[in-house]
Formats: structure tokens, sequence, C-alpha cells
């Protein structure tokens, strides 16, 4: 049994909570002295909590956001500039896996931007091909592909239960931004 090594853990189901967990894994992650970076494939233009906490919390817990922001009802014109942003992401995520100067990547939504088809799956694959040893790689978002799951070391499923949306009960500062 190997005593360290670096896992690719992938976070997905339609319940909310996959990036929230991430990011907690990657605050426990960082509370050990391990550097943090965070590249998110969607979400941009938002100023999220999360943005502020990484501020606080120095050079060694870093987000970026990458992505055109919500993708489901974009024209062909915005679609395309989503596919540019996710497919430059991607690039981001390869070149800093072989950078070699972080213990713990987060690559969120990434599976939402293979299933909107900004990205593929095989080409998600050849990124995580690049891992070394002790690097982590989290992986968020609804819908993951069965070939990355099979990939992973760890899998967990959010299942939505009840939400607040769904009682008429509008986004909550500190819950979901």
């Amino acid at each position: 049994m190997a005593e360290s090594q670096g896992l690719i853990i992938v976070n997905t189901g339609n319940g909310k909570g996959k990036t929230t967990a991430a990011l907690g894994l990657g605050m426990r992650a960082w509370g050990q002295g391990l550097r943090v970076l965070v590249l998110q494939f969607i979400k941009g233009n938002w100023k999220y909590g999360e943005l502020t906490a990484a501020e606080r919390m120095g050079a060694d817990f870093v987000i970026r956001q990458l992505g055109e922001g919500f993708v489901g009802n974009s024209s062909d014109d915005e679609k395309e500039d989503h596919k540019k942003a996710a497919q430059a992401a991607l690039e981001d995520a390869r070149q800093e896996i072989m950078s070699g100067k972080w213990d713990m990547i987060i690559l969120d939504e990434i599976n939402y931007a293979i299933g909107y088809g900004l990205i593929s799956a095989d080409e998600v694959l050849d990124v995580l091909a690049k891992k070394t040893g002790s690097l982590h790689l989290v992986l968020t978002g609804r819908g993951a592909r069965q070939e990355i799951i099979d990939k992973a070391d760890l899998v967990t499923e959010m299942r939505e239960i009840k939400h607040p949306l769904k009682q008429g009960i509008k986004a909550q500062k500190g819950i979901e931004f």
C-alpha cells in the first residue's frame, strides 16, 4: 500500500455542495501547509465569497475565475466564447499540473464544461495523465462522465433531497455565493 500519493477526487451529483466540499478540502490542505490552486471553468465576473477568503489566505491559496459565467441558454456566439474560455482554462490546468508549484489543484465545474461540450472528456483525461505523484486533483460539477469516475481514486455524489430555491427562497449570501 502506497504511503502517500496524490489523489484524483471527483465531487458530482445533482445536489448542492460540490464546489463547497472541494473548497473545504482545499482549506484543509492549505491549513496543512499545502499550496492550493482553484481553476474555475464556468464561473467568471461575479464576486463569490470564496474569492475574498482566498485573497486573505495569501499566495498559497489562489482562485482563478476563467469562465464566462452561466452557459445554459447561450446563443451560438456566446457558446463559442464559453468554448474558447474552457479550452484556455484546460490549457492553464495542463501548465499548472506540470509546473510543480501546487500540491492540490481544484478543477471547479470541469464536469459542466464537459457536459456542455466546451471541452471533451478525452482532453480532460489527457490532462489528468500529466499528474505527478503527490499532486491532488479535485474535479467538480454535475454529470461526471464514467471515464472520469473510472480514473478517480475518490468519487462523491451529492444528491439533492430538498433545496430552498424550490421553496421560493432566493440565493443566500454566504450559502450560494
